[in-house]
């Protein structure tokens, strides 16, 4: 299993959000540089977003998930075009962070 995982489950649907694409960033400076993206599949998951043998050192880092296009495909208005969930990773342990969203609100915690 990837060290870190996520899911988007859409709250307003209550079924999983396909077609969203979440990077996985780190700070850079004044700013924020991808070290991989994906899209989340049927069940609202991204298989593998890390390769399973790499282990990202402990820091403060950023999954972005863009739920513009989201919505915009769903036929939706929604509020968050994005949404920046970010996190400190303190040692080398599985990390699964999911997004509970709906068009004009969203929630995160630290999964198992």
């Amino acid at each position: 299993m990837s060290q870190i995982t996520t899911h988007v489950l859409d709250t307003s649907k209550g079924r999983p959000a396909e077609g969203i694409r979440i990077s996985l960033q780190r700070p850079a400076g004044d700013d924020w540089e991808e070290i991989t993206s994906g899209t989340t599949n049927e069940d609202g998951r991204i298989a593998n977003f890390l390769p399973t043998d790499q282990v990202i050192p402990p820091g403060v880092y950023r999954m972005l998930f863009e739920t513009g296009a989201y919505f915009e495909k769903e036929g939706k208005e929604g509020f968050y075009p994005e949404v920046p969930v970010i996190f400190e990773i303190k040692d080398t342990e599985h990390y699964h962070i999911p997004l509970l969203l709906n068009p004009f609100g969203y929630s995160t915690y630290r999964g198992s």
